[in-house]
């Protein structure tokens, strides 16, 4: 009912910046709109749990984790149904594999209270960032 596809991950020097892309498409007779998601980016390393990155709800709350505050920016573009991730200052430790997450409803009323513990039933395939120092 929502694909969703990542791209604009690469390899950049630490202090560099990148920004993601997750383009989204909903399936109009799921009842799924693009404004009506909640969306959020994750990261994992191999070998590693998956770890919350930043989301964005549809009252306009935009949590992020510790690490990135101050760093990384989310948002939202509902006409071009893309979510976009900049980020800036990269480190070293931002190597990983960055995916694009989304729901909607009572799922993202759970979401918003568990972060930086959220679930979501829609996944992309994930852009590879790779950051050298």
């Amino acid at each position: 009912q929502v694909t969703l596809v990542e791209s604009g991950g690469g390899s950049v020097q630490a202090g560099g910046s990148l920004r993601l892309s997750c383009a989204a498409s909903t399936y109009s007779r799921s009842g799924y709109t693009f404004s009506t998601l909640c969306m959020a980016w994750f990261r994992q390393v191999p070998g590693k749990e998956r770890e919350a990155v930043a989301a964005i709800f549809t009252d306009g709350n935009t949590p992020y984790a510790d690490s990135m505050k101050g760093r990384f920016t989310i948002s939202k573009d509902n006409a071009q149904s893309t979510l976009y991730l900049q980020m800036n200052s990269l480190k070293p430790d931002d190597t990983a594999m960055y995916y694009c997450a989304a729901d909607k409803g009572l799922v993202c009323t759970f979401a918003a209270r568990v972060w930086p513990k959220p679930n979501f039933g829609y996944w992309g395939q994930g852009t590879q960032v790779t950051v050298s120092s």
